[in-house]
């Protein structure tokens, strides 16, 4: 594998991200095959924690009772402060809105 070198495992990832708290808890929720990936235009859902993520790739994963897309734009080094976490990612809203409905767009009973 020549590519290998250009990506990091999914769980370091996710908690260098601080998507999660621990390490241990982001490799828990990929083995439970909760996440899926799309990279190069394919989807796929992923349950190993060794699982190579790239830069470009889309993430959409279970946060906070809600179902949250994040677009990786660069692989952390070191898992360091919230500010360097925030450079690695960009939310993608399209899913929470797709999904929950807001107080506008509720009607009234």
């Amino acid at each position: 594998m020549s590519e290998a070198g250009t990506g990091i495992r999914i769980d370091v990832w996710l908690w260098q991200a601080r998507q999660f708290k621990t390490r241990s808890l982001a490799t828990a929720i990929v083995q439970k095959g909760r996440l899926r990936i799309t990279s190069g235009g394919l989807t796929r859902k992923i349950n190993k924690p060794s699982t190579l993520v790239r830069a470009g790739d889309t993430l959409t994963l279970p946060r906070n009772g809600g179902i949250v897309r994040l677009e990786i734009l660069a692989l952390g080094t070191r898992r360091g402060p919230a500010s360097e976490a925030q450079a690695l990612y960009r939310l993608i809203d399209d899913a929470q809105a797709a999904t929950i409905p807001t107080a506008q767009t509720r009607t009234p009973a």
